[in-house]
């Protein structure tokens, strides 16, 4: 497949079907984890390198898995690059690890991934499977990220909070001073459906500006239109 398709496969990933804002799927991390940016990213980079992984092999060997048990056989694959994943954080990122917690084995009942194996890798190449499995991962690591950012600034007035959990001697932002009292609705539960249902309607909004302006000023085809012209008299004979 060329490079033109792989950039729609790509842009279908982050913006026509993204998984948070349009498909809605996954909301249990969405929602839970999405507290501050840095919790809400690592999860989101952890997803992207489950959902690659997982489009690869499967798309490699969905010639070789029956079609009756391809749903067991999916999981187990996708178990073991969690499994991976998990044992990597645990060990590089131990403080992070504790924060994610149970989330992270949580990916391989995550729905966007078992969604996209079965609906696209199972289905074509391993090169377009992965570009997939990339862009879909990125699409949700974007809701998460603005997601978090949202919520932390809001929430607690901060930015990038838990940073020095990854970079060791960095610290976050505080962006309203040491006294901002926060809001302690963004970063509950409620916070995180109202946060996600601005994100959902600005989605909504964007797609129906562009439509709107798209029949506004319909592409001309490059024919000119003779319609209206009068039909030349008929010479004599």
């Amino acid at each position: 497949m060329d490079f033109q398709a792989h950039k729609e496969i790509a842009w279908n990933g982050i913006w026509k079907q993204n998984t948070g804002v349009v498909q809605i799927l996954g909301l249990c991390p969405i929602l839970a984890i999405s507290t501050n940016v840095v919790n809400a990213v690592s999860l989101g980079l952890a997803t992207i390198l489950v959902m690659a992984l997982a489009n690869l092999a499967i798309s490699a060997l969905r010639n070789f898995i029956p079609y009756e048990i391809r749903i067991p056989v999916f999981i187990l694959i996708i178990a073991a690059l969690v499994t991976v994943v998990d044992l990597a954080f645990n060990a590089y990122l131990h403080e992070l690890y504790l924060v994610l917690g149970i989330f992270i084995p949580l990916i391989v009942t995550n729905c966007i991934v078992l969604a996209r194996v079965e609906a696209f890798a199972a289905k074509n190449e391993p090169a377009d499977s992965t570009v997939d499995g990339i862009a879909m991962g990125i699409g949700l690591t974007l809701v998460l990220a603005v997601l978090g950012a949202m919520r932390e600034i809001i929430g607690s007035g901060t930015l990038f909070s838990g940073i020095e959990m990854i970079f060791p001697g960095v610290e976050g932002l505080t962006l309203f001073g040491d006294d901002y009292p926060g809001f302690l609705v963004a970063i509950l539960p409620p916070g995180a459906f109202i946060a996600l249902g601005f994100l959902i309607a600005g989605r909504n909004w964007i797609e129906a500006r562009k439509q709107a302006l798209a029949r506004a000023n319909p592409p001309s085809s490059g024919v000119p239109d003779t319609s209206t012209e009068a039909a030349s008299p008929a010479e004599p004979a």
